[in-house]
């Protein structure tokens, strides 16, 4: 047997949506609210993941023998080797080294400052005689 569309209800929910009574307007907040935490839920929910994962990486202590990364262990569960007392995340961005959000950053960092960079020019205009570079080498 065929179902009957339920045309009166249909008809009350327009009605508390097009009359502006309390009611209405009350259901109108409601939906709005349901409806803004369905699409900021996945913002929020990646929010406290990203949170969660620098809380977890903090924690996590790699093993100079085979580089295995594990949580509050003293010695490595993979090789068996035991952990430096210094070795942690914690007591690295201590060694230095300018720490970010998103790690304690690099310990062999190089000031650029510090370094020069030779750069030799090589002219490209000029006709393949009269150049020495690696085209010559390769259409001998």
């Amino acid at each position: 047997m065929e179902r009957r569309i339920p045309w009166l209800w249909i008809g009350v929910a327009a009605a508390l949506l097009l009359v502006p009574t309390s009611a209405g307007r009350l259901l109108l907040d409601v939906i709005g609210g349901l409806t803004l935490t369905l699409l900021l839920l996945p913002l929020l929910a990646g929010g406290v993941a990203l949170i969660g994962w620098q809380l977890v990486k903090r924690r996590l202590r790699t093993c100079p023998s085979c580089g295995f990364a594990s949580l509050g262990t003293d010695v490595c569960p993979a090789c068996g080797s035991s952990f430096a007392p210094g070795d942690s995340a914690a007591t690295a961005s201590d060694s230095g080294s300018s720490p970010s959000f998103w790690g304690p950053g690099n310990r062999e960092e190089i000031d650029a400052r510090d370094v020069t960079i030779n750069v030799e020019a090589v002219d490209l205009g000029g006709s393949a005689k009269e150049s020495s570079g690696p085209r010559d080498a390769s259409s001998s």
